[in-house]
Parts: C-alpha cells; sequence; structure tokens
C-alpha cells in the first residue's frame, strides 16, 4: 500500500502526512501499521451496528411507540445506510484514520475537519465514562465485594492495556467480543420466530403469530405521531457504525474492507435491529410491563421459559458495553491522530510506537475517559449529566458532515482519482440532500422534546465553542504565514 496523501482544506499550509492507511515502511514509528486482518474487519463492521442501547434502550422506545417502533428503527436504519453509502464512497476511495473529519478537512475547510474530528473525540471519551459504569453495574452484581468503582477501573485499565498492545490485539478483542454479540442477537430472532409460529418445542409462549402487532389499541397505539418521538429514541443506538471506515485505515486491504462494510450495512441493520424488535413485538403485546421492568430481550426470553433470563442476557449485555468501550477507545485515539497528523492537536498524538500505536493518542483519550467516569460518581446530576446532554446530538451533527463533505468529495474525487470512486452513492445528489433534509428534521424536532431540547441545544453550544476556537486558530494561522511571507521593511 502506498500512504495517504494529506487532506488538507484551502488556504493552509500541508500538514503532516496522513500516514493512516498503512506507512511506506512497516513499522516504521511515524505511521499506524495494517494489523487488522479481513475476519477483525468484518467483525467490526457487523459488530458496530449492536451497540448496549439495543439491549437495555428498546424498551422505552416500544413503550412510547408500540409496534410502530419498528417504523422508528426503520426510518433511522433507512438514515444510517445512506450515510454509511456515502462515507464508503469516501473511505474506499482516500482509507485514512480520520475518516470523516479528514475528507471535512478537504472538502468544506480546515475548521469543518477541526471541529467534527475534535467533537467526535470528545462524543466517544464521553461514551467510555458511560460504558465502564454500566459495566461496573453489572460486575459488581455478580461480585458485591469490589465497589462499583474499582470495577470501572479495572475494565479500563485492562481495554486501555489492549488498545496499547497493538492495533491487532484490539483487533482480536473485538472480533470475539462482537461475535458474542451476533450469536446472541442470531440466535435469539431464531429462536423467537418459532415461538412466534408455535414451532418451538417446550416454548411457554402460546406462539400467537403476528397477533401482538395490532391486538393491543392497533399498530399505532400512540397515534402516527409517536413513530417521530421513537425515532428521537433509537437514533442514538445507532452510533458505531462508521468505526469501520476509521479502522479500514489500518487493514490490509482498505477498499475492499469498507466496500463489505457498506454493501452489508442494510442486512445488518434488518436483521439485528429489526429482526429483534419485531421477535420482542410478536412474542408479548407491546404494552406488558415486563418489557420495561426487566428489559424487552429479558422479558422476550422469559416468555418463551428460557431458564435464568437475566443472567444471559447481563453477560450478553457486559459483551456489548466492553465492545463499545473497547472500539470508543480505539475510534477516540484514531480520531486524536489524525488530528495530530494535521496540525490541529498536539504533534504527539501522531507519534506512533515500533508497534505502529499511537501511544499519546490513546492515553490522552483514556485520561480524559477516567475524569469522566470520576465525574459520573461525583457529580452525577450536573457535571456528568452536562457532558452526556453536550455530547447527545453530536451524532446527528457528524452525519451531516458527512453528508455536506459527500457533496463536495465526489468532484474532487472524480477529478483527482476517478480510478478509486468504486463505491458510488446511490441517486446523487438527490439521496444526498433528502438525506440532508431527514437528518435536519430530527434535529429540529427534538427541539419539541423537552430531554432532546436540552441535548441540541448544549450540543450546539459546546459545537459553537469547538468551531469558534478553529476559526480564531484560523486567522492566527494566517496572520503567522503573511508575516512569513512579507519581506520585512526595516
Amino acid at each position: 500500500m502506498t500512504s495517504q496523501k494529506t487532506l488538507a482544506g484551502p488556504g493552509h499550509q500541508p500538514a503532516k502526512p496522513d500516514r493512516s492507511n498503512g506507512p511506506d515502511t512497516p513499522g516504521s514509528s511515524d505511521g499506524l501499521q495494517a494489523g487488522l486482518k479481513n475476519r477483525h474487519l468484518s467483525m467490526i463492521a457487523i459488530g458496530g451496528v449492536i451497540g448496549a442501547g439495543l439491549f437495555v434502550g428498546s424498551g422505552a422506545g416500544i413503550a412510547a411507540a408500540g409496534p410502530a417502533i419498528l417504523l422508528s428503527y426503520a426510518l433511522v436504519g433507512l438514515m444510517v445506510v445512506f450515510v454509511m453509502r456515502m462515507l464508503g464512497e469516501m473511505a474506499a476511495a482516500r482509507p485514512s484514520s480520520g475518516s470523516f473529519s479528514a475528507y471535512a478537512d478537504q472538502a468544506l475547510g480546515r475548521w469543518a475537519g477541526f471541529s467534527i474530528g475534535w467533537l467526535y473525540w470528545f462524543f466517544w471519551v464521553v461514551v467510555l465514562a458511560v460504558e465502564a459504569t454500566a459495566g461496573a453495574k453489572i460486575l459488581e452484581g455478580w461480585v458485591p465485594g469490589v465497589p462499583q468503582w474499582a470495577w470501572a477501573l479495572i475494565v479500563m485499565v485492562v481495554l486501555t492495556a489492549t488498545n496499547l498492545v497493538s492495533v491487532g490485539s484490539y483487533g482480536e478483542f473485538e472480533f470475539w467480543f462482537a461475535g458474542i454479540k451476533v450469536v446472541a442477537i442470531g440466535a435469539f430472532v431464531v429462536v423467537g420466530m418459532l415461538a412466534v409460529f408455535g414451532l418451538l418445542p417446550g416454548s411457554d409462549n402460546p406462539g400467537s403469530g403476528l397477533a401482538h402487532l395490532t391486538d393491543t389499541g392497533g399498530f399505532f397505539p400512540k397515534g402516527p405521531g409517536a413513530i417521530l418521538t421513537g425515532v428521537l429514541m433509537v437514533v442514538f443506538s445507532f452510533m458505531g457504525s462508521e468505526i469501520v471506515t476509521l479502522a479500514a485505515g489500518e487493514s490490509e486491504n482498505p477498499q475492499r474492507a469498507v466496500q463489505k462494510a457498506t454493501n452489508s450495512v442494510i442486512w445488518r441493520i434488518a436483521v439485528f435491529y429489526l429482526g429483534s424488535i419485531f421477535v420482542v413485538l410478536t412474542l408479548l403485546p407491546w404494552n406488558d410491563a415486563s418489557i420495561l421492568e426487566d428489559g424487552s430481550y429479558v422479558a422476550a426470553l422469559n416468555s418463551i421459559g428460557i431458564p435464568h433470563a437475566g443472567q444471559v442476557m447481563d453477560v450478553i449485555v457486559l459483551t456489548a458495553v466492553l465492545s463499545c468501550l473497547n472500539s470508543g477507545l480505539y475510534t477516540a485515539s484514531r480520531m486524536a491522530f489524525s488530528l495530530g497528523g494535521r496540525g490541529d492537536a498536539p504533534k504527539a498524538f501522531a507519534r506512533t510506537n515500533k508497534r505502529g500505536v499511537p501511544q499519546a493518542a490513546i492515553l490522552s483519550s483514556v485520561v480524559f475517559g477516567f475524569v469522566a467516569v470520576f465525574f459520573n460518581y461525583q457529580w452525577p446530576d450536573t457535571v456528568f449529566q452536562f457532558l452526556l446532554n453536550s455530547s447527545g446530538a453530536v451524532a446527528l451533527f457528524v452525519w451531516l458532515v458527512i453528508c455536506f463533505t459527500q457533496l463536495r468529495m465526489r468532484g474532487i474525487i472524480l477529478r483527482e482519482q476517478p480510478e478509486k470512486l468504486v463505491v458510488r452513492m446511490w441517486l446523487f445528489p438527490y439521496l444526498t440532500w433528502a438525506t440532508i433534509a431527514m437528518i435536519s428534521f430530527v434535529l429540529v424536532y427534538m427541539l419539541t422534546d423537552d430531554s432532546g431540547r436540552e441535548q441540541v441545544l448544549l450540543s450546539l453550544l459546546v459545537a459553537a465553542v469547538v468551531v469558534a476556537i478553529s476559526l480564531i486558530r484560523e486567522v492566527q494561522n494566517r496572520k503567522k504565514r503573511t508575516a512569513v511571507e512579507t519581506p520585512s521593511n526595516t
């Protein structure tokens, strides 16, 4: 592989080359190494769309919209498919550890790459704290002798060590974590569908077929408007689909990896999200109290008569939490690495050790994660809640930036490397603009929701601060360049 040229915005000096899709000299200290195998990338792509939020948060969505939550998942899933197609088009042509941040840098300007890169990094280091705390709660339930904060510390330290060893060790951990999630949901869908139609031997569920989709107040028990309420509740459980485009830069064949991931996103969302929620809704009436009390998946398993369903689901949720933590730390560090390589973060972030690991980028990300975990225990309802809300809408901002970037990048790729345009967005530019409209609508609709309003406004505040910093830096850099280029009069 050849090294990736720096993706730089107009009007600024070329930054340090982004070596994210493999250094010219394997093992060199200034480039990432191609340590991810095809099986790693395949499982990262599949597991990336299965977050702990699917297991934990789906019950609240079902309670809010009833069976119509299926349409909420379908709408958001369609939006994610379109965004991933756009990102896949750019990532297949120019694999980079900075992914959409690096592309925004080139297509929209330095301010855009800087802003969305740091916002994305902020999102994932806050996620580290959320997932570490969630995992610690489960582990404390199993081993109450160890306090929750100690479990959070242990989990963070172990996964930090994993990421520091090599990208291959991250890939190996993620392969098994994601594998457990995939097998669990696949088995749940198969066993659940057999029970739905009365074909599962020994099932406690009467097997009422599709009757539960309409027998309790109809398919829209809360009215058609509840679909949009459901959209707000499920949209953030899809975050993570884009991780594979960052990881592809450290694989042996980035273009092939991105193509496979982009082409498979449709069936992944259909099976894992729509399939599993469909099973829950057909096994139980949507307003069954156990869906909220026990969680949708545990309630469904209990209705079949699966023994120890709660404990089984705890293991699966813990796996999903560890997977999300592992990927979150990897993603935050690679974004920091890319920002460092483009001069938008300390230069130390862009340095790698002899194993091709960006050590400083990993440690800086995990330090903020540790601080956020401390905030979660010390000030859960004030400081940490602010962090949570101020990063809440970042996922939608990222998707918007991907859309606007792709509008510009299509022309740039066609001019500079037309042979690299192996993945194409469908019906360009119409579907791109339609996706922009969909995401914008969700953001505006969030302003009408009490919890959503706070997330959007605080996320906009943080985004405004980051953009302001980027513009100030741009002005300062321009003045420095002018001073260097202008001959002295003395």
